[in-house]
């Protein structure tokens, strides 16, 4: 394949006519620049020369969910237990005291955070004792320095695990849901008489509402549970289109989704595992990325892109993406926007890519103002802007 000329320069033989080896390799390069290019053309348009990110607040760590009290005043959950108030005026930043006994371990620790008519509510791992713990919801009156929380939502059973909590919060029609991921069991998520792997659905005051699967259709269902079969969705929020609730889910090796929250419905993780595969690279299931019967995710990708919140977008700043759906990625750095018309996914765009790391949130304000923030033990809050 290969010959070499005067002097041992490196030549490559192609139907015996020779091309110097840094000629070929710049041929190469483009070969495959317009290769790639013309594969991602149908899927992907890339704007991150549109976008620019600005730098807001420093030296968080681990946060992981946000939500405005309003346009000055902004929340942010901490994994290693802080909850955070934002000044958005002057940038300055003030630690909330709580009573939550959180488990920080692995994925767990505080997670998502919601503000609504003069409570806070937070999704957290809560600790269990003798090493277990459990996606549970807290509620209570907010005040600028001290909370006082009490659970409204503990899933069951409690476990050993400190992967997949989930878990994301909105509220719809003074109903809470919540994404309680499968921590890690697989068939779990399958059987209903546990909250692992499930949305699920429950009065502001953690009470039961009657018009629950349980009481309609599904009597063996736990009373809480809206629809199961879900593996570790970090993200969910509620249209203000069509008021229904989307969720993002993290699949395996491949596999994550977009898809509706649907009442009694069932998305098939462990049986089917969306186009993914598991780590040790077997099939899951008997392969199918998808079954007649199960709920079907609007949206998938695979290879996966560890996808975290998503934001349904309605707002002044950005008018021309109203109605899209915002994703965020962990894996590749990446902001996503999904054209989404007629409840349909048409393509995907890639707003901008490592800019700001591993991105765990997106918020957005009265406005229409898209904030975020990423991962890691010395994160930050951005804002994103046109240039």
């Amino acid at each position: 394949m290969y010959s070499y000329g005067r002097g041992g320069k490196k030549f490559f033989n192609i139907y015996e006519i020779n091309i110097p080896w840094m000629l070929y390799n710049q041929i190469m390069f483009k070969f495959i620049f317009i290769f790639l290019s013309l594969m991602c053309f149908h899927t992907e348009i890339h704007s991150s020369d549109q976008f620019k990110v600005q730098e807001l607040i420093k030296t968080l760590s681990e946060p992981w969910g946000m939500s405005f009290v309003n346009d000055q005043t902004l929340l942010i959950t901490e994994k290693t237990g802080g909850i955070i108030r934002i000044d958005m005026n002057t940038g300055n930043k003030f630690e909330i005291e709580h009573n939550l006994d959180f488990y920080y371990y692995g994925q767990g620790g505080l997670l998502d955070i919601l503000y609504r008519d003069g409570y806070v509510y937070v999704s957290y791992s809560e600790d269990r004792e003798n090493g277990n713990s459990s996606t549970s919801i807290a509620r209570g009156l907010y005040d600028k320095n001290k909370i006082d929380f009490k659970n409204i939502f503990r899933a069951e059973p409690p476990i050993n695990s400190g992967y997949h909590f989930g878990s994301r919060i909105v509220i719809k029609d003074q109903h809470l849901y919540a994404s309680v991921g499968e921590r890690g069991k697989g068939m779990i998520a399958q059987d209903m008489t546990n909250h692992p792997g499930s949305i699920i659905r429950i009065n502001l005051d953690g009470s039961i509402p009657r018009d629950n699967p349980k009481f309609i259709n599904k009597p063996k269902w736990l009373p809480e549970i809206y629809q199961i079969g879900i593996r570790n969705p970090q993200g969910m929020y509620v249209s203000p289109f069509n008021g229904k609730v989307y969720i993002s889910n993290h699949g395996a090796k491949g596999g994550d989704f977009f898809g509706e929250v649907k009442f009694g419905e069932n998305y098939g993780w462990k049986i089917i595992g969306w186009g993914g595969r598991n780590y040790i690279g077997t099939k899951i299931g008997d392969g199918d990325a998808w079954k007649p019967g199960f709920t079907k995710p609007m949206w998938t990708w695979t290879p996966s892109i560890a996808v975290s919140n998503i934001n349904i977008y309605k707002g002044e700043a950005f008018p021309e993406w109203n109605g899209d759906v915002i994703v965020t990625s962990l894996k590749y750095k990446t902001l996503y926007r999904l054209n989404f018309e007629d409840n349909e996914i048409k393509e995907q765009h890639i707003i901008f890519t490592e800019k700001i790391g591993r991105i765990r949130d997106i918020e957005t304000n009265s406005k229409g103002e898209i904030f975020l923030i990423n991962s890691g033990s010395n994160a930050s809050l951005w804002k994103l802007n046109k240039l």
